[in-house]
């Protein structure tokens, strides 16, 4: 059983930062590559932010220079650090990992049940 579990969110004051958090437990034999997504009221869930096993990240346009995602290996879990956060970015983040179950042949996705991040002006 594989289990993404995301914290850190929580409301903060337009230009603020939060630090976002999921760490991925059970019988785990591969991570391929990790992420954050994010769905705001009324709108369709979204890319945030990826970063494969060997470090390489990938960025939405819409938070480039703002955003850091970084991982640690040891402990299979993602990190999503936000600066200089705008009332746009609120809206529920979901951990996403791309991985391969101990009792598996292929990699698959996994999700997280999600945080709330709200940006207040």
């Amino acid at each position: 059983q594989v289990q993404l579990v995301e914290s850190g969110g929580g409301l903060v004051q337009a230009g603020g930062s939060l630090r976002l958090s999921c760490a991925a437990s059970g019988s785990i034999a591969s991570i391929n590559a990790m992420g954050w997504y994010r769905q705001a009221p009324g709108k369709q869930r979204e890319l945030v932010a990826t970063i494969i096993s060997r470090g390489t990240t990938n960025y939405a346009d819409s938070v480039k220079g703002r955003f850091t995602i970084s991982r640690d290996n040891t402990k299979n879990t993602v990190y999503l650090q936000m600066n200089s956060l705008k009332p746009e970015d609120t809206a529920v983040y979901y951990c996403n990992s791309n991985l391969r179950d101990a009792s598996s042949t292929w990699f698959r996705s996994y999700w997280g049940q999600g945080t709330q991040v709200t940006v207040s002006s």
